[in-house]
């Protein structure tokens, strides 16, 4: 019990901490209010759900010690944050004409689908293979020793899913109470401004660090 409530102790530390998850989730909230955003946090789950199955079956551990594979998933993830940031300024900098009588809102809607968010969260996490790293070497520490190392992991797995699409739903719950002031031209557009800098700059940080 002692082991488990310190797992949970580690897992609120780092997923509380702001990363590619967080902004991600934000952008696709902006664009698509609470919906968006929950569908994001539930592609993360996904995605952290399928790393940690990855790490039950030892294929995280070859993820991590195969140099061409981690770069290769490195520079993809890394891409398609910067692609996202991109399209963020892009946003920012030309936000897209609105039809006679089509809100912001709506029109933010009919661009960020729950099928679009979903993906837009899976791709995220599953390309960032410092999850990969961070599952192998957390999860056997909390795992008990003479137990089912397979269960154990892919349980503290999906537990640490859980935590983060709890978390980062609520990021977009918090977005949606905001909504009015956000959907205000200006503010939005230095929103979704200083989001596209920031998922540019994760994008170019996750590219350019060592393991």
């Amino acid at each position: 019990m002692l082991s488990f409530l310190a797992f949970i102790g580690v897992s609120i530390i780092v997923i509380i901490t702001p990363g590619p998850d967080t902004a991600t989730t934000i952008r696709s909230a902006l664009l698509a209010g609470r919906t968006g955003g929950i569908w994001t946090a539930a592609g993360i789950a996904v995605g952290q759900t399928i790393w940690a199955l990855a790490t039950s079956v030892g294929l995280a551990a070859l993820v991590v010690a195969s140099a061409p594979l981690f770069i290769a998933i490195k520079y993809l993830g890394a891409a398609y944050l910067i692609y996202l940031g991109i399209s963020a300024l892009r946003e920012a900098l030309w936000p897209g004409e609105q039809g006679s009588g089509i809100s912001v809102e709506s029109h933010s809607h009919s661009r960020v689908s729950p099928s679009m968010a979903f993906r837009q969260g899976l791709i995220s996490d599953l390309g960032n293979p410092k999850m990969a790293v961070f599952f192998t070497s957390l999860l056997p520490q909390f795992a008990p020793i003479g137990g089912s190392t397979f269960a154990t992991l892919l349980a503290l797995g999906i537990v640490f899913a859980g935590m983060t699409f709890l978390w980062l739903a609520v990021y977009a719950a918090a977005i949606h109470k905001m909504r009015n002031a956000l959907q205000r031209p200006t503010v939005r557009r230095l929103v979704e401004g200083m989001t596209g800098m920031v998922l540019i700059a994760l994008g170019l940080r996750i590219a350019t660090e060592q393991r």
